[in-house]
């Protein structure tokens, strides 16, 4: 221990402060006890000649350790004292506050006189079906399903007691001036926040690259939206809002060229909505994007469902939501911000638990009170306990040194795959005994050694600075490998935890191959060997890295793509490849193999201009005629009808309609279809078409009706005698 001055993390990575070296020894070990748990007493035991030895030790060492034993100069049983006094500590503390009081409440094994009705469990005792349901699970997550008449453990709708503590620990972990807890998910808190934050006639600046939870908050406020539209590259991936877009005069000029702004409440917006990271994983520049949004609205909400875990590792320094404050955005016009976090999605917590994290402008406070009526209106009184449990808990396990840990562990596996699929493929040029190609990954193909200055391929560069280094990440201006136009530099990050696996048949910038494999071929195999995918597009496919993911399981999936390259080489019959495939459309795909299969689809996308018809929809926008909140009324009362694709144009549709791939509303509510020939409904009939070549494979689109009988797409349209008023 006497070799090394100062802990890792307080040092630049492997080094220490006469040099290169890294802790050895009881250093190592040490070191490595303080990055992965968080207060855990260590006791240092000393010999009978370290008498002299701890004036030598590192002053880190004594800042760590809790204390020192010479195992001769004490009775063993004052030792074992105060071992176990220490242990019995740490478990006392290392447990959150809810959590430890809920952990109380149980073990006091009180009867229950309220609800729920099944009293801990003891009403599924009372039948086979529930003595089954009771023994799956457990009686302890019976006992803690408990009620809001346990006062002891306080109120979710009054944030106290023990529930109320909990919060403000979250809070202080994810840097926010105040965190709700919510149990319905992500989508609860957007509409949670759109609620609260904008009125019935105001206007609402919404990144079109939105998930529909933010357009429900829309409909339920009565508020006035204008889309802010991303851009997206030669994939189809959706990209950032380039910088230009969200300058004060571009929003002014798209605010203006708005109908549905016409007797707005207020010619200013007075909330917007930033999707953060994408679903891609494409991160902003928070402050940045907070400092050009500013003059433009004075409430800022980054819906963070998919990236909660942000403020945990140097890699996304100043890319979240709360980085946004008063000492990183010093302005007077900083606008209050709001992030929302699926906790649930890629931290530890129960499913649909969810939190809102809230740091208030001096332009624009947040009353608690007045954002409580909010919250209530979209809560229950009847919590999960359990689901409040976890997301305390989530909190805890990101608490200090371990939250790190545990993300750079999830970021570094994300970074060995990476690296791993790039140099399989360059295995298998050098081999010269296969045909020369493989899967690719949508990454930067060289990042430059802050070291010596010079460029090197992402594959063969060190993963601990690809996992410290941000710059390896950024989007840089024009670069071919993302395709994204109008960007600058620093604007945007990639998140290594997000990974694209690319196919071959088309690059970034939009330029086809004579050959291909579309996607949606290789995730329907890779379900057959029990991998299931993220999401899939044309010639992309997204897989995430989370805290559960290990070496043997993205070793199986680098597996799976070399067996699925093998199958493709010999061009297998598709029965042998996807037998359950053909199966359920043997007329269809009965005596094709795997590679008539790709080539078909392949040629199909191409011929149809696939991906240009889906950008061309996304980027022109349909018309807006009404609000949402308008065509939601007429859904409920009547007021709407299903139209084929081919009657659709010039309609306006009653409901949003999202594709999957890519996952991104391409028609909200109150929009018009256009033309027969315009963007959208020459995209969605190029969709209806491929459903119906290709059954198995058709694209998941919400808002959609297909009849079963012709295969046509319907969309719900407003009736034309309701078309008057709004």
């Amino acid at each position: 221990i006497r070799d090394s001055a100062a802990p890792a993390h307080r040092r630049p990575a492997g080094t220490t402060p006469d040099g290169p070296e890294v802790p050895t020894g009881g250093a190592e070990v040490l070191d490595r006890i303080r990055h992965r748990f968080k207060d855990l007493p260590v006791f240092l035991l000393m010999t009978d000649s370290s008498d002299h030895d701890l004036e030598h030790l590192p002053l880190w060492v004594s800042e760590t350790v809790v204390g020192y034993i010479w195992p001769l100069e004490d009775t063993p049983a004052f030792i074992a004292g105060r071992v176990t006094a220490a242990a019995r500590t740490y478990l006392a503390d290392v447990l959150p506050p809810f959590f430890r009081a809920l952990k109380q409440f149980e073990d006091a094994h009180e009867y229950s006189w309220h609800t729920p009705a099944h009293s801990g469990g003891v009403a599924f005792l009372k039948s086979p079906a529930g003595r089954a349901f009771f023994d799956y699970y457990g009686e302890r997550l019976f006992r803690t399903d408990l009620s809001i008449s346990v006062g002891e453990l306080g109120s979710l709708y009054e944030h106290s007691g023990p529930i109320g503590e909990a919060e403000r620990n979250a809070a202080r972990v994810f840097g926010s001036e105040r965190t709700y807890f919510v149990l319905h998910g992500d989508s609860t808190c957007n509409r949670m926040v759109g609620h609260y934050s904008v009125t019935a006639d105001e206007i609402a600046l919404v990144d079109r690259n939105c998930h529909k939870s933010v357009l429900h908050g829309l409909v339920v406020s009565g508020a006035r939206p204008v889309y802010l539209v991303p851009t997206r590259n030669g994939y189809g991936l959706a990209g950032p809002l380039p910088p230009a877009t969200t300058a004060p005069a571009a929003i002014a000029a798209r605010i203006a060229a708005n109908p549905l702004t016409v007797g707005a409440v207020s010619p200013d917006a007075q909330y917007a909505v930033i999707t953060n990271s994408t679903y891609d994983g494409l991160c902003y520049d928070t402050v940045a994007t907070a400092r050009t949004l500013a003059p433009s609205t004075p409430r800022l909400h980054f819906d963070e469902a998919w990236f909660a875990y942000a403020r945990f590792h140097p890699l996304y320094q100043g890319r979240y939501g709360m980085a946004v404050t008063a000492d990183t955005l010093p302005a007077d016009d900083r606008p209050t911000v709001f992030a929302t976090h699926s906790t649930h999605k890629l931290l530890a917590a129960l499913s649909q638990c969810a939190m809102v994290h809230v740091r208030p402008a001096p332009r624009a406070p947040v009353e608690h009170d007045r954002f409580n009526e909010a919250f209530m209106m979209h809560g229950t009184t009847s919590a999960f306990y359990p689901g409040i449990a976890s997301l305390d808990v989530a909190a805890a396990m990101m608490d200090g040194p371990q939250g790190r840990w545990l993300i750079d562990e999830a970021v570094t596996e994300a970074i060995r795959f990476r690296q791993a699929v790039v140099r399989t493929g360059r295995r298998i040029t050098a081999a010269a005994d296969r045909p020369d190609w493989f899967f690719g990954v949508w990454q930067p193909e060289h990042v430059t050694d802050p070291a010596t200055g010079t460029r090197i391929p992402l594959a063969d560069a060190p993963a601990t600075l690809l996992a410290t280094d941000p710059s390896c990440w950024q989007l840089e201006p024009g670069a071919a490998w993302h395709g994204f136009a109008g960007l600058t530099d620093g604007h945007c990050l990639l998140d290594p935890v997000k990974v694209t696996l690319t196919c071959p048949g088309v690059n970034a910038t939009g330029r086809t191959e004579s050959w291909g494999i579309p996607a949606r071929v290789l995730t329907e195999y890779l379900a057959t060997r029990g991998i299931v995918v993220e999401k899939t597009d044309s010639y992309t496919t997204l897989i995430l890295f989370s805290m559960g993911i290990t070496k043997g399981k993205w070793g199986t999936l680098v597996d799976a793509l070399m067996d699925f390259k093998a199958l493709y080489d010999t061009d297998a019959p598709l029965d042998r490849v996807l037998p359950a495939l053909v199966e359920r459309h043997r007329s269809r795909y009965r005596g094709t193999t795997l590679r008539e299969l790709c080539t078909q689809m392949h040629e199909h996308l191409t011929r149809g201009a696939f991906i240009t018809a889906l950008d061309e929809a996304f980027h022109d926008l349909p018309t807006p005629v009404h609000p949402p909140r308008h065509c939601y009324q007429q859904l409920i009362r009547g007021g709407t009808e299903r139209v084929r694709l081919a009657d659709a144009a010039d309609r306006i549709a009653a409901a949003m309609v999202t594709v999957t791939p890519p996952g991104i509303p391409v028609l909200m509510p109150g929009e018009s279809l256009g033309d027969p020939d315009g963007p959208l409904l020459r995209y969605l009939t190029a969709l209806e078409a491929f459903d119906r070549a290709f059954p198995g494979f058709g694209s998941e689109a919400h808002g959609v009706t297909t009849d079963p009988d012709t295969g046509d797409y319907l969309i719900e349209c407003l009736r034309p005698r309701f078309l008057e008023g709004r």
